[in-house]
């Protein structure tokens, strides 16, 4: 038997290991920072920008923190669920229930025409209320769709209590529910998102527009209070430009919006849907600008219950989300597309061919999307955020000029969070993921169209790409650590919205830096500064959202580019990054 190896030669192993771990620490000081992760940043005049009580983080200019924990090999997960129950934060409802009563025990669900709603009508069998569905503890029921195209009619015989179920874009709410919250009855119940746009939205403009910033100044024609509108503010806004910016002009529909830019070629651009926006980019003098396809997480179709009838009903409520899920399921194949159209045609008094052509304009969102849209927090296309941005957009414009109603008093999760406790639903899939092969920033910008450009403010420390980077500050005599930029995960949160709404793009990410070295340092270092800023924010992005990295690309401008050409001393401005946002949809 081998006798037992002596203490010295463990001694001699653990000094190994303690060397090869100094030797790792040594080289990453030497070869550059970690995001997330202290640096030694140059030296800077003063104490940094500002002059005194300002400097490196702690550890920073002495030796190396010793490791105090072990290497983490584990993925973490991007998902935060909200913690309140929704009864906990849904007003609750006042007063004797003022729906008018089910006839023949028959739910009146309003919609209208788009291809959104097949799953419904698949699952019902038409819009006559013939086929009994059956609630989870056995009650018969049955579901007659009313179709209501007009918004604003829909909204007043959902109030009148005429019909029971209203439909909507998630962002045409906020201009809905600020006459209901004073009857907290007819306050509406979200439960379920049942698409999202996939190409039936765009923006049609004259071939002399480019990108969103060229429309500064120009005619712009579109439905007023519709998802047309919202459509339309969110890629302004996302482009640079102020909703003022633009001359905006509004008809009753989009339909109309649509014959107005055929007729008037003053107007530059018009916002529609399928099929005028494909009839008119093909015209001569015009192009589509963008389409749902590409920003394809940005309008969001949802029913939604009158409060009272939430209440006097949930398992009727609960029945109708299990039906249009299992039907998304049927819909999948080929003999269920052509008998829904069918379906659709006679009840849309549309051509079969027609109805069949509007199944690609939505996309159907299964249960693991609903859970992604209701329930993780961290999802930066969720209801919550949709919701908020439809307010400040709607206010920036004064449609909306009360306090916001907060989006917890209306979306009710309670349904997706049961079905989730049965396999049938939780082993769904996320199945509205684009696929896209790498792309270098060349390719790119030869091979795709420019939509749009978005300027963000991140202040980087001097000669740092490090987003995270920490500095100490005198406070009251102490001496205190504080992020050098503690705006940046807001920014992070706010570029990763803009590149989940537009799902199916690719994105640059271009850095920038000031021009105050010139003439000093030589310009392929600045440019290498600015590259490694663009991907630190690109990795930030990718890494906390869990997004594909293939859409992605980075450049790195130097100082070759100032924000404005008539200030470009202007240093805090031309220290920046750019988003630019590029179709993939000829791809």
């Amino acid at each position: 038997m081998a006798s037992e190896p002596k203490a010295p030669f463990w001694l001699a192993v653990w000094a190994v290991i303690l060397g090869l771990v100094a030797l790792a620490a040594w080289r990453a000081g030497m070869f550059g920072e970690r995001p997330g992760q202290p640096q030694r940043p140059a030296p800077v005049a003063g104490g940094g920008p500002g002059g005194g009580g300002l400097s490196g983080g702690a550890g920073e200019g002495g030796a190396e923190e010793p490791m105090t924990e072990a290497p983490d090999v584990a993925v973490p997960t991007t998902v935060k669920e909200y913690t309140f129950k929704p009864a906990e934060k849904l007003p609750p409802v006042k007063g004797v229930s003022g729906y008018k009563p089910m006839v023949d025990d028959t739910v009146r669900f309003a919609l209208n025409v788009w291809a959104g709603w097949s799953p419904i009508i698949h699952a019902n069998g038409g819009f006559k209320p013939g086929k009994v569905w059956q609630a989870p503890g056995g009650k018969p029921f049955k579901v007659e769709l009313v179709l209501i195209d007009d918004p604003v009619q829909m909204r007043d015989a959902y109030a009148a209590g005429e019909v029971h179920i209203g439909w909507a874009t998630l962002d045409m709410l906020p201009l809905f529910v600020d006459s209901f919250a004073k009857d907290s009855r007819i306050m509406p119940r979200v439960y379920q998102q049942v698409d999202f746009s996939n190409g039936g939205d765009g923006i049609v403009v004259r071939d002399s527009i480019k990108t969103v910033k060229d429309l500064a100044g120009k005619k712009l024609v579109m439905a007023q209070n519709s998802p047309s509108q919202f459509f339309a503010l969110n890629m302004l806004v996302a482009g640079g430009l102020q909703p003022a910016d633009v001359e905006m002009i509004y008809v009753t529909t989009a339909f109309e919006a649509a014959a107005a830019f055929n007729r008037d070629k003053s107007i530059a651009g018009c916002v529609s849907w399928a099929p005028d926006i494909y009839n008119l980019a093909e015209a001569k003098g015009n192009r589509m600008l963008v389409t749902t396809q590409t920003a394809n997480r940005l309008i969001a179709d949802v029913w939604f219950a009158r409060a009272d009838f939430a209440k006097d009903h949930p398992d009727v409520i609960e029945a109708i989300v299990r039906g249009i899920f299992d039907a998304m399921g049927d819909l999948k194949s080929e003999e269920a597309k052509k008998s829904v159209a069918q379906l659709m045609a006679d009840g849309y008094t549309i051509p079969a061919a027609d109805a069949l052509s509007m199944l690609g304009d939505a996309h159907s969102t299964n249960w693991a999307e609903n859970y992604q849209f209701f329930i993780n927090r961290n999802n930066p296309a969720n209801f919550e955020r949709i919701w908020k941005q439809a307010y400040y957009l709607y206010r920036r414009v004064g449609a909306i000029a009360n306090n916001p109603v907060p989006f917890d008093q209306v979306m009710d999760f309670s349904v997706i969070q049961k079905l989730g406790l049965e396999p049938k639903y939780l082993e769904t899939k996320d199945e509205y993921a684009a696929t896209l092969v790498p792309k270098t920033v060349a390719e790119i910008r030869a091979e795709n169209d420019e939509i749009l450009t978005n300027t963000i403010v991140i202040h980087f420390f001097p000669n740092s790409a490090n987003l995270r980077k920490k500095v100490i500050r005198r406070l009251d005599g102490q001496d205190v650590e504080e992020p050098y930029d503690p705006r940046v995960d807001l920014v992070v949160d706010e570029v990763a919205a803009l590149a989940e709404q537009f799902g199916n793009a690719r994105i640059v990410v271009e850095g920038h830096t000031d021009g105050s070295m010139k003439g000093s340092v030589p310009a392929a270092m600045v440019k290498e500064l600015s590259l490694e800023r663009a991907r630190a924010v690109k990795d930030a992005i990718v890494e906390k959202f869990k997004l594909d990295d293939n859409r992605f690309a980075v450049d790195g401008l130097g100082w070759d580019r100032p924000a404005d050409d008539d200030h470009p001393d202007n240093h805090a401005l031309n220290r920046r990054v750019e988003i630019k946002v590029y179709s993939a949809e000829k791809e």
